[in-house]
């Protein structure tokens, strides 16, 4: 049985996003939510660039995954800071507790 490329890349994309979205929905702490969520970044960026070659038009679908790659990390890096101010102010990352903020 040969499978081609793109079959093995569509399953890996459809493996990040699955698992990205168990750990996002699976998860209560803030880190690890960051973490689901680069993940599921990850799976829709690997989506592109196959996009890109299934088009013959590899060049613009890479330059567009470099660019998600440093949106991507700019708000890792900002939620990742965000997380370390809310555990040091009041020492819990659990989402729940975090909720009860509102009143």
């Amino acid at each position: 049985m040969n499978l081609s490329v793109a079959t093995l890349v569509f399953v890996a994309v459809l493996g990040l996003l699955g698992v990205g979205l168990y750990a996002l929905l699976a998860t209560r702490n803030l880190i690890k939510v960051i973490v689901a969520l680069q993940i599921l970044v990850k799976g829709a960026m690997l989506a592109l660039v196959l996009a890109g070659r299934l088009r013959n038009a590899v060049q613009e679908a890479q330059s567009l995954a470099l660019t998600v790659i440093v949106a991507d990390t700019i708000v890792a890096v900002i939620g990742l800071t965000l997380a370390v101010q809310i555990r040091q102010r009041l020492g819990t990352l659990d989402i729940k507790a975090l909720t009860s903020l509102r009143r």
